[in-house]
């Protein structure tokens, strides 16, 4: 098969590995930076091109798009959906992803196990937003953000007004969410592909920190999930719409609560804390699964 995998950066962990992956499994794999691509969007003859090269003939793409370029990047992927390429992950799906309040929408109409979540636009809501998620200690996050940029704990009532009255000011749209004390800190990422959790890892925030991102510090090791934990992640990826996905789980009082489902989840966490060889058992799911002009979004815009 022939491969592309849309990164901004070869040099990248899980960039790598899915290239060494997909090659020790005798495909081709092209690393295609996404920016650098542009589209002839038209009737019956859709096209990409790249550098001055008209790209053809791949078989299956994987996206592995940046959040600060969502919006390019998916349209991209669109139009290699448009050609009848394989997406890994569709682009309706990773923009579900990407919209925090949207993908906990979907989940809550689902029955799945949420943070208590308020979202709100004027100021004059703020006392009963904070009354509504339970009071403070609260967390407040931006829509947009990722690997724990734009996520605060407000300690105090007080706090929690003074942050969200401040984002409210400066235009950006924010959830407020109860904070899961009994977590004490930590999650679970749940590696899932396709219909099973391959991997799972506890992530342990550093001392004096409440985000557990491994970027921001925080520790990761093996962990075996429960079978209720292993059905909430499943689910949650499937009605997202991914058929990669890095689900987060905390572990409150009343059963498991999902935090976030990611579209574009690191490898190299998950691999050093497993042992296992993700990117290959991805690269296996697209030998499986991939097919001509297979996706379920195209054609719906």
């Amino acid at each position: 098969m022939k491969i592309a995998i849309l990164s901004r950066n070869t040099g990248l962990y899980s960039t790598r590995r899915l290239v060494e992956a997909a090659r020790a499994r005798g495909h081709e794999a092209r690393v295609i930076d996404v920016l650098r691509c542009y589209m002839n969007v038209t009737s019956h003859a859709p096209s990409i091109h790249y550098r001055g090269e008209d790209l053809t003939g791949f078989d299956a793409v994987i996206p592995r798009i940046g959040a600060s370029v969502t919006f390019y990047g998916t349209a991209v992927l669109r139009q290699f959906e448009m050609m009848g390429v394989y997406p890994l992950n569709e682009s309706v799906a990773i923009t579900r992803s990407r919209d925090k309040l949207r993908s906990l929408q979907l989940l809550s109409r689902k029955g799945i196990g949420l943070p208590i979540t308020g979202f709100a636009h004027a100021p004059d809501d703020i006392e009963d937003l904070i009354k509504m998620v339970g009071g403070a200690p609260l967390v407040i996050k931006l829509l947009e953000g990722t690997q724990g940029i734009g996520v605060v704990l407000a300690e105090t009532h007080q706090a929690a007004e003074s942050v969200i009255e401040a984002f409210m000011g400066l235009k950006v749209n924010i959830l407020v969410q109860e904070y899961i004390a009994e977590a004490r800190g930590a999650d679970i990422r749940c590696f899932v592909i396709g219909d099973r959790v391959v991997a799972a890892m506890r992530r342990q925030a550093k001392e004096g920190e409440f985000r557990s991102n491994l970027h921001r510090g925080g520790s990761a090791n093996l962990i075996r999930i429960t079978p209720e934990e292993r059905s909430t992640a499943v689910r949650a990826a499937r009605i997202v719409g991914l058929n990669v996905a890095g689900v987060d789980i905390l572990r409150s009082n009343h059963g498991p609560v999902v935090m976030e489902v990611n579209s574009s989840p690191g490898l190299e966490g998950i691999e050093a804390a497993t042992g296992k060889d993700i990117a290959g058992l991805m690269i296996a799911f697209i030998e499986k699964d991939a097919g001509t002009g297979k996706t379920r979004t195209r054609g719906k815009g």
